[in-house]
């Protein structure tokens, strides 16, 4: 078995708590649970720049605008520059740690390597009253600031296959009937949106027939979400390197959508893993390339803990000797490669420097400072 790394994450503007996967190829991993409920009204503090975060170029869909004739007496305008610096939330964790332990030693390396970047937010409770207006209390934080938010969906009924991580929406229509909800939120702003961690990758526990209308509703899903918000980029499961063989799971992506333009801009992978980022790029490559599709298909790849690569014994619950990986951006140089992002906040536990889904200051001090 291929182990994948433990998620640990906020749900939302919720602290997640997660317990360890159960069987599957790749599934050694954690998923959130609610644990409290958000905190809207943090919303308008302003958080600082984000640290190090690497200066992008548009992102990244690159139109030529034509250039509007200027008369003597009329200034030439400039068209607003599109977002394209990642959003830090300022309802976190690390944060709340960070303002909390001002005097602890650990906390300048963590406030200025781990809290000061921005980090995906996961909405992984089945909550259809609130979620459009959690969502969108993201999104509207993001666009005040003329940054870029990363959001997770995280409800596909099924979820974890029956494992430790089990939970999600009742059944597809009701999961359905969510995705509308979460698109209602998005806006009209950029936005990335991670579509269902695992979804793809970990199917083979549901029998053909399901298999088939789960990844009919992830299409949808795909679909409802560009409509909604049409600078909203979506990115489908691709798992990571280490899972299944990229014709494999591009033939799965194709059956999710992952190939339509109308439902997808490309994949994501090495969610909550360790896997090199030389790794999944060639990986993710491959996907595309097998995958078919538009050409303006690309991929992003979580980068939160890489930085040395996958434990060589394949360990999974919070390895010793990891370290944070490329600091987030939509600017990576690489073809197809759309961004490298934290979809997994560095620092919260897997389950074994402390309760699953709980901030570690020590392995978020170990990973920050190796």
């Amino acid at each position: 078995m291929v182990a994948a790394a433990a998620v640990v994450v906020a749900v939302g503007t919720v602290a997640g708590t997660l317990s360890a996967l159960g069987d599957g190829r790749g599934g050694d991993e954690a998923r959130p649970e609610v644990t409290r409920s958000p905190h809207l009204d943090r919303l308008p503090v302003v958080p600082s720049p984000p640290a190090a975060e690497a200066s992008p170029t548009a992102f990244p869909r690159r139109t030529a605008s034509p250039t509007p004739s200027v008369s003597r007496t009329e200034k030439k305008r400039q068209p607003a520059p599109p977002a394209t610096r990642l959003y830090r939330h300022p309802d976190s964790q690390v944060l709340d740690w960070v303002r909390a332990h001002p005097g602890d030693p650990r906390t300048p390396v963590i406030a200025s390597r781990i809290a000061g970047r921005p980090a995906a937010v996961w909405f992984a409770d089945f909550t259809p009253s609130t979620i459009a207006s959690r969502v969108r209390a993201v999104t509207s934080g993001a666009a005040a600031q003329g940054r870029v938010p990363v959001v997770v969906a995280y409800a596909i009924p099924g979820r974890d296959c029956g494992g430790a991580s089990e939970g999600g929406a009742p059944g597809l229509a009701a999961y359905d009937g969510w995705i509308d909800s979460f698109a209602a939120g998005l806006g009209s702003g950029a936005v990335v949106v991670i579509l269902e961690p695992d979804a793809i990758a970990q199917s083979d526990c549901l029998s053909g027939a399901q298999r088939a209308a789960r990844f009919a509703s992830l299409a949808r899903a795909g679909r409802v979400m560009k409509a909604a918000d049409p600078k909203a980029r979506v990115y489908y499961d691709a798992g990571h390197s280490d899972w299944n063989p990229a014709a494999e799971q591009a033939a799965r992506l194709k059956q999710a959508g992952a190939a339509s333009a109308a439902s997808s801009d490309g994949v994501f992978s090495n969610v909550s893993n360790f896997n090199s980022t030389s790794d999944e790029i060639a990986y993710d490559r491959r996907v595309l390339a097998a995958l078919g599709g538009p050409a303006s298909l690309g991929a992003v790849v979580d980068t939160s803990r890489n930085g040395n690569g996958a434990p060589a014994d394949g360990a999974w619950c919070d390895p010793a000797g990891r370290r944070i990986g490329r600091a987030p951006t939509l600017s990576t140089g690489e073809a197809r490669i759309d961004g490298y992002l934290w979809v997994k906040p560095p620092g919260e536990s897997d389950g074994c420097e402390g309760a699953p889904g709980t901030f570690s200051p020590s392995y978020a001090y170990d990973l920050a400072s190796s």
